[in-house]
């Protein structure tokens, strides 16, 4: 009786823990980028754009989009259960014209839809790229979130 006693009062105390969580969806994105592999110091050049030349972080830098159609470099992070997804947005980014950095993969629980996070500087630029996107939220980039750090960050959650 005793041992049905304190399986009920820790059955309780889970339950409670459980929906009443204090987390931040920034303490979730940083713990994230913290659990991710590194990133290298630079980025292979998008197919078309060169010959296997290596894009450094200033030459990544983002731009607005210009009248000569520069774009800035986007980075597609699947957050999703769906396998391959960032690269089928990637693919269909780069069709679009805008330059991709390889795919890479986010575990966040914070992070439930389609989510484009940009820079102060970049909004004009992502809020083009959600419309190409179709179903994306626009955010401003949480300063926890580090990957990506000079382009418009893509999390990709569901087709």
């Amino acid at each position: 009786m005793v041992l049905l006693s304190i399986a009920v009062v820790f059955i309780g105390l889970g339950w409670h823990s459980a929906v009443t969580t204090t987390r931040s969806p920034e303490a979730d994105l940083a713990a994230a980028a913290k659990s991710s592999s590194a990133t290298a110091s630079s980025t292979p050049v998008p197919a078309g754009a060169g010959a296997n030349q290596p894009v450094t972080t200033a030459e990544a830098s983002p731009t607005t989009t210009t009248t000569s159609g520069t774009k800035p470099l986007v980075c597609v992070f699947n957050a999703g259960s769906v396998k391959g997804l960032a690269t089928e947005v990637n693919s269909t980014l780069k069709a679009k014209g805008w330059r991709v950095a390889p795919p890479g993969n986010l575990t966040s629980s914070s992070i439930t839809e389609n989510t484009v996070f940009y820079t102060p500087t970049q909004k004009a630029a992502a809020t083009e790229l959600a419309a190409d996107l179709g179903e994306a939220s626009l955010d401003a980039r949480p300063a926890s979130f580090t990957r990506c750090p000079t382009g418009i960050a893509v999390v990709v959650v569901t087709r």
